[in-house]
């Protein structure tokens, strides 16, 4: 491809990226999510998740069509999978209680810390963020044109694409300094029921890819 070819294919990658990761959906879940955790905490969410992210994508830019064939994996049962992860923590989320009355204990904030660094990986890094949505779509990117300057093209913007991921978490942060606690409790059941309606449909994909792998055997 020439120059002004990579420049239309990197505009289709991003915009491609961009809608698969979907930023501006995620902020409200990320609020939900980490609304009990102080800003610190806030913050290493944010980053770790945006790198479990992008070493996911290029893990699988790279090696993806080999470990799908290695491990057996097809993308439906990729689907099927992340679909149960979401669910999960959806449904908890839709059940939590509220805590901000209760003090917690040193030992408590620890164990808060460590299901925030635990929540950076997954469900936010992964399937969230890296969802099969986004693996399959980074695959198929790098598979238009086999060449490793694609490849660093596929990979260059979707770093470009967490970056823009990880500030848009900073600002739902701040927003979170300005919203009552009360409106913060109702987001984070609204984005519980959203993720569980997601985790249906990841779900529901599966299965529809499924029955296609089926029909073609």
């Amino acid at each position: 491809m020439g120059f002004h070819d990579y420049w239309l294919h990197g505009i289709t990658v991003f915009m491609g990226f961009f809608a698969m990761m979907n930023p501006l959906g995620n902020i409200p879940i990320f609020l939900g999510m980490v609304k009990d955790f102080d800003e610190e905490t806030q913050n290493k969410v944010a980053l770790r998740s945006v790198l479990a992210a992008f070493i996911i994508i290029v893990v699988f830019c790279i090696f993806g069509h080999i470990i799908f064939r290695m491990f057996g994996i097809t993308l439906p049962a990729f689907q099927i999978a992340g679909g149960i992860i979401v669910f999960i923590i959806g449904f908890q989320m839709l059940n939590a209680r509220d805590n901000s009355i209760h003090t917690q204990t040193q030992e408590e904030k620890e164990q808060m810390v460590k299901e925030a660094g635990d929540m950076a990986i997954s469900p936010l890094g992964i399937p969230l963020l890296a969802g099969p949505g986004t693996i399959s779509t980074a695959m198929n990117f790098v598979g238009v044109e086999k060449s490793v300057w694609n490849g660093l093209l596929v990979i260059c913007i979707f770093s470009l694409i967490c970056v823009i991921t990880y500030f848009m978490f900073l600002s739902a942060r701040k927003i979170s300094k300005k919203i009552n606690p009360g409106i913060l409790k109702v987001i984070s059941r609204i984005m519980g029921l959203i993720l569980t309606v997601i985790a249906v449909q990841m779900f529901i994909n599966g299965i529809e890819g499924t029955i296609d792998i089926f029909h073609k055997i």
